[in-house]
């Protein structure tokens, strides 16, 4: 029988308002996309549908936007609820060299974790001191297109400065030049099935399509490693080869997205729930590798700029592992 620790009465308030904040952060990733659809499909089928049909004009002719550089909204990006959800965990951006405006940049987020709360924390809210720290840097972070198909949810999303992870979307992210910063969670949905605490098994070798879009572009590439984004969520055991990997892996084939099985705590207590643990993230951005413009790529040059990025991201990650926690025996592993 397992036992459930409560949380006390008299939490201070604060406190109740972070999780507040992180409860409905949670609540958009997992449900507000379906409730949107449903809201939409009762709009059609009630007396609402003339409504419907006119969104559903907007929506077609509006449906590239993700991959256009988004809508993002400067005032939603301000809410009061994003400085309560940064401080739930807390978030903390951590630079280690300045970054000329003059240039654009391809920043590769590192691990992935289950909701990827530091990457939407820091660079889709304005609470963690991004422009203080980058003044002229303008971010974008990419997530999976699936999240702009559905109507509203897409809308909500964008405002937030989140647009489509599709080749078409970054190239014209990094079109735009100077002072850009297209981020991209590298690991992507197949390393959500990975994130567990203490797993340090980063989905990199194989992911190569981000290198050649840098060097057409010329975009310098910045490594970033979110220290903590894998000690959240507890996950069932799902090791390689095994029953639910094999589901998980067929699904995520289907879908282009992964359903890691996590769990953690409640709103009301500690012992079982889809809410966070209050685990402290620190998010490390690395020192730019200086990339020139090549419009037509060799393999071999995307392969060595490739190995180099894999040499920087292990550098940066040794070098502040013990800061953070990580063992002297804790080494990431690349597949």
């Amino acid at each position: 029988m397992v036992k459930i620790e409560f949380a006390p009465i008299n939490i201070p308030l604060n406190r109740r308002l972070q999780t507040a904040a992180v409860l409905q952060w949670v609540f958009s990733f997992l449900f507000l996309a379906q409730c949107c659809m449903g809201v939409y499909v009762l709009a059609i089928l009630s007396g609402y549908w003339h409504l419907a049909a006119l969104y559903g004009l907007w929506l077609y002719l509006d449906w590239d936007t993700p991959q256009t550089g988004g809508r993002r909204c400067a005032w939603v990006r301000k809410w009061a609820i994003w400085r309560h959800f940064r401080d739930y965990f807390p978030i903390h951006l951590i630079k280690t060299c300045d970054l000329d405006p003059k240039n654009c940049y391809l920043f590769g987020f590192h691990p992935h974790g289950v909701l990827v709360a530091g990457a939407f924390g820091n660079f889709c809210t304005e609470y963690t001191g991004f422009q203080e720290l980058f003044p002229g840097l303008t971010p974008y972070l990419h997530v999976l297109p699936f999240w702009f198909r559905f109507p509203f949810f897409r809308e909500y999303a964008m405002s937030a400065g989140l647009v489509s992870c599709s080749k078409k979307s970054v190239t014209h992210v990094l079109s735009q030049g100077a002072g850009i910063v297209s981020v991209i969670v590298i690991g992507g949905a197949e390393e959500s099935l990975d994130a567990r605490p203490g797993s340090l098994t980063l989905q990199t070798l194989h992911r190569k399509g981000f290198i050649k879009l840098a060097l057409k572009h010329g975009a310098h590439l910045v490594p970033v490693f979110s220290f903590g984004e894998n000690e959240l969520f507890n996950q069932l055991e799902n090791p390689e080869g095994s029953v639910i990997r094999n589901i998980q892996n067929r699904l995520r084939k289907i879908m282009g997205f992964a359903l890691p099985l996590f769990h953690a705590r409640g709103v009301f207590q500690y012992s079982f729930g889809v809410m966070p643990f209050r685990k402290p993230i620190y998010t490390i951005v690395g020192k730019p590798i200086v990339v020139e413009q090549n419009a037509s790529p060799t393999t071999e040059e995307v392969d060595k700029l490739h190995q180099r990025y894999l040499d920087e991201l292990n550098g940066l990650f040794e070098e502040h592992k013990a800061q953070y926690g990580i063992p002297e025996q804790g080494h990431l592993v690349f597949k």
